[in-house]
């Protein structure tokens, strides 16, 4: 893991649970960032968030 917590290495894995697409990681907010849905995805804890209820807008 990386002093933020989260394992970057995730981002491999994950994808956007709206569109499927990928994520880019936010590391100033601790969010993933899809761009195709325009939603942020919060990483609490080091865990990633993703529920699009819980996905702050882009918009």
């Amino acid at each position: 893991m990386s002093e933020t917590g989260f394992d970057r290495r995730m981002l491999e894995a994950l994808v956007c649970p709206e569109t499927g697409a990928q994520l880019t990681y936010d590391a100033k907010n601790q969010e993933l960032v899809s761009k195709a849905a325009h939603l942020a995805y919060p990483i609490r804890d080091g865990i990633p968030i993703m529920l699009v209820d819980e996905a702050r807008s882009l918009d």
